[in-house]
């Protein structure tokens, strides 16, 4: 299936609005999605895993309404949420307290589960894409009873294309050459500071016909300013000093072809043959606007030539 339109290969990622690293209210998650609307992107994922479903039922609400066949939209199983008796802090980096607990599973029963509650939350008849999220420990599983119940209910009509989403390019490379999957999603290690995937995800996808979202394209904030800010994370922990260094290197390149860092960031793994689009997270109305002026800002051909000059890039890394 296609994932994106050919004149809009961006989309909403929707951890934000479950509150990642910090409270989001109802009314501006709402607002979030529904500027990403307006700005054109038809592409939206979520998770149970993000806000422990809050993400899920914020995106529906934001989409209630809108056309279901102009938009594509995604989420995730691996991850089951319930009720606890008493409220606690989220330990995973989302900000609320909560009754709702998450836990790993990626048996057929979980993954069917999973499906049913995202509906529910989400308020809709069918989701496009069901990513198998981060199962960096649950390989076995995620092979033997996952991936196949994904593939029966794809094979029924039930759902549309599957896949799975990691922040590491080592097993979603085996999943692209040994299960038969539809697309993946990349976070973080196709960026203009992390393009690893280059070495074995990014060649399988093309060698297998599977499609790439990739995600985490600020690498969590390093790349999100054109200068890295204090405190800049990378892969949501303190970014240390060389990566630091070399994000000012480049925004020094991009600041002498008159663009900002982020502006680069966010064009480049588009320019990749296996990336179908990416999705940017967004907590704010004014991020999806800012975000969506940059993708829209032309880069000189001459900046990826000269960050390759200078070492800051990959030679073999598509320009775009």
């Amino acid at each position: 299936m296609k994932l994106f339109p050919d004149d809009q290969r961006v989309g909403l990622g929707g951890a934000p609005i479950g509150n990642l690293l910090g409270e989001v209210s109802d009314a501006e998650a709402v607002a979030t999605v529904n500027a990403a609307w307006d700005e054109g992107w038809r592409y939206f994922d979520t998770a149970p895993h993000y806000g422990l479903g809050l993400a899920e039922e914020r995106l529906g609400r934001g989409l209630d309404g809108k056309p279901r066949d102009e938009y594509v939209l995604s989420s995730k199983v691996g991850r089951i949420i319930y009720t606890a008796d008493t409220p606690s802090p989220d330990d995973e980096g989302f900000d609320l307290s909560t009754t709702r607990r998450r836990r790993w599973d990626f048996s057929r029963d979980g993954v069917l589960r999973s499906i049913e509650d995202s509906l529910r939350r989400i308020g809709t008849d069918r989701l496009d894409v069901v990513f198998v999220h981060d199962p960096d420990d649950h390989y076995e599983e995620a092979v033997a009873t996952a991936f196949p119940t994904l593939i029966e209910l794809r094979d029924q009509g039930a759902i549309g294309a599957i896949g799975s989403g990691m922040n590491q390019s080592e097993m979603l490379t085996r999943f692209v050459r040994e299960v038969d999957i539809d697309v993946i999603m990349l976070a973080g290690r196709y960026t203009l500071i992390d393009p690893d995937g280059l070495d074995d995800v990014l060649p399988a996808c093309l060698e297998n016909d599977v499609q790439v979202v990739a995600v985490g394209i600020f690498n969590s904030g390093l790349l999100s300013q054109p200068r890295p800010a204090p405190g800049a994370t990378f892969n949501y922990a303190p970014a240390d000093q060389a990566l630091v260094d070399k994000a000012n290197k480049l925004a020094d390149v991009c600041e002498a072809h008159g663009v900002t860092l982020p502006a680069a960031a966010l064009a480049f793994p588009l320019a990749h043959p296996a990336v179908a689009g990416i999705a940017v997270g967004c907590r704010t109305p004014a991020e999806v606007h800012t975000n969506a002026t940059l993708t829209r800002t032309a880069v000189p051909p001459a900046l990826w030539t000269d960050l390759k000059s200078a070492g800051l890039l990959r030679e073999d890394a598509p320009a775009p």
